[in-house]
C-alpha cells in the first residue's frame, strides 16, 4: 500500500464528482526505469478508489504499436483518457507523487467531466489554432 488510509479516504472523496469513466493507460518497463514499479503500484492502488477509474498497462518496449499510437517517447508514462467519445487525453510523464499527485487527480476530474476549465474566450482561441501545437506543463514545488 502506497497511500495511507486517511489519504485513501481523501482521494475517494475527491474522485466522487467523476461523471464519466476514465482510463489510465500506463507505459512501463522493468529494466532501466527506477520509478516504473512505484508508479505502477500507485496507479493500481488509485484505480481501487473509484469504480469509474481503471488501468490499462503496456510494456514500452514490447508494445511499440501502442506507444506509437499514443506518441509515448519516455517512461514511466500515464495517459488520462476518456473511455469513450472524443479523445481529450492528457499525457503524464514521471511518477505522480507529491504535488504531481494532486495534478493527476485534477486531470482525472477534467477528463471525466469533459470540461477543461478554460473560459469561453480561451476555448474559442484554441479552436482557431490551425496547426499542431506541442504544449508541456511542468510541475515543481518551487
Amino acid at each position: 500500500m502506497i497511500l495511507r488510509e486517511k489519504d485513501q479516504v481523501a482521494v475517494r472523496e475527491r474522485l466522487k464528482p467523476m461523471t464519466a469513466p476514465v482510463k489510465l493507460i500506463y507505459f512501463t518497463q522493468e529494466l532501466e526505469c527506477p520509478t516504473c514499479r512505484d508508479t505502477h503500484d500507485l496507479l493500481k492502488e488509485l484505480t481501487t478508489l473509484s469504480d469509474r477509474l481503471w488501468l490499462e498497462v503496456f510494456n514500452f518496449t514490447l508494445d511499440k504499436a501502442e506507444a506509437q499510437k499514443y506518441r509515448i517517447d519516455k517512461i514511466p508514462a500515464t495517459i488520462v483518457a476518456p473511455t469513450e467519445g472524443e479523445v481529450r487525453a492528457i499525457r503524464y510523464y514521471g511518477i505522480p507523487s507529491g504535488y504531481e499527485f494532486a495534478s493527476l487527480l485534477e486531470d482525472i476530474l477534467m477528463v471525466s467531466s469533459g470540461d477543461s476549465g478554460l473560459s469561453d474566450a480561451s476555448k474559442e482561441t484554441v479552436r482557431r489554432i490551425a496547426s499542431p501545437v506541442h504544449l508541456q506543463v511542468f510541475v515543481t514545488p518551487t
